[in-house]
């Protein structure tokens, strides 16, 4: 099962900012371009709608300028929605946004048991049969014991060790059932051993395209949706028959982020959602 998606959440940047410092990259002093911003976020939704992925909108409010990378907002599963505990005060203002947006649209809400802070899908990814999770910098350890119990299976638990790729899926990015792109010095030496027995076919991004977030992608049906500026990337992924889609992301680096920080996807867990359900009626 490939881990692609074509019914994803995003959130227009209108008041994305950098008004607060919570990872190595954000400085107060590298003010983002407003305009700038606004229209690579929106060659990105083009790009994707192109593809046929069907864009859902939730809308920003001032006091949450991060509150435009979805993907930290929870996980979708079916129609169930698992809101992020975020970890830092200055982005924990956005759950009940996102929460209520879900419940307007019928999700049933269940949440990760308190306290234990865990940001979704930023640290949690479908991986062929597996579900692959980063933990330390914004993810707790011990909140994977509830979200195995959600998902009906056992995450796969991999420790994150430079904080400057502080989410999983800033280092990481399956693209099949056996291929995947990742950044070895992201993880803890154990880490790359369970990746290299979980993943037959790792492709090691260089260090200067993982600062890029090469491996902060989207996979739609065997086309790669990445930021520009990875041509070794991209070139590995052609040899893979797959088709890379460059669209620039360089004021969202300014944060630590690119593309998939900037999308939730909506329908990626339906395999584990349903077992999930089933194991909790049961």
């Amino acid at each position: 099962m490939p881990p692609v998606s074509r019914h994803v959440l995003m959130c227009e940047p209108v008041h994305y900012r950098i008004a607060y410092e919570i990872n190595p990259w954000m400085r107060r002093a590298n003010a983002v371009l407003g305009p700038e911003a606004l229209a690579q976020w929106h060659a990105l939704r083009a790009a994707l709608e192109r593809l046929g992925v069907r864009v859902e909108l939730v809308a920003q409010e001032r006091a949450v300028p991060d509150m435009t990378f979805t993907a930290n907002a929870g996980l979708a599963l079916g129609r169930r929605f698992v809101p992020a505990n975020f970890r830092h005060p200055e982005r924990q203002a956005e759950a009940p946004l996102f929460r209520r947006w879900f419940e307007a649209l019928g999700y049933a809400i269940e949440h990760i048991h308190e306290p234990h802070y865990w940001e979704g899908e930023g640290d949690v990814l479908p991986a062929g049969e597996r579900v692959l999770a980063g933990y330390r910098f914004r993810t707790e350890f011990r909140a994977f014991d509830h979200l195995d119990e959600l998902l009906g299976t056992e995450v796969t638990r991999l420790e994150l060790a430079d904080p400057r790729f502080y989410h999983f899926d800033t280092c990481f990015c399956p693209l099949d059932d056996g291929r995947a792109l990742y950044f070895p010095p992201a993880f803890s030496a154990e880490a790359r051993a369970l990746l290299e027995a979980a993943v037959p076919q790792l492709h090691a991004v260089p260090e200067e395209e993982a600062l890029r977030f090469a491996c902060n992608a989207l996979v739609v049906d065997g086309v790669v949706v990445l930021n520009s500026g990875c041509p070794e990337t991209a070139a590995a992924l052609r040899a893979w028959d797959l088709r890379p889609v460059e669209t620039p992301m360089d004021e969202f680096i300014k944060a630590g982020r690119s593309v998939k920080c900037l999308v939730l996807m909506l329908d990626a867990f339906g395999r584990w959602a349903e077992a999930g359900a089933a194991r909790a009626a049961s």
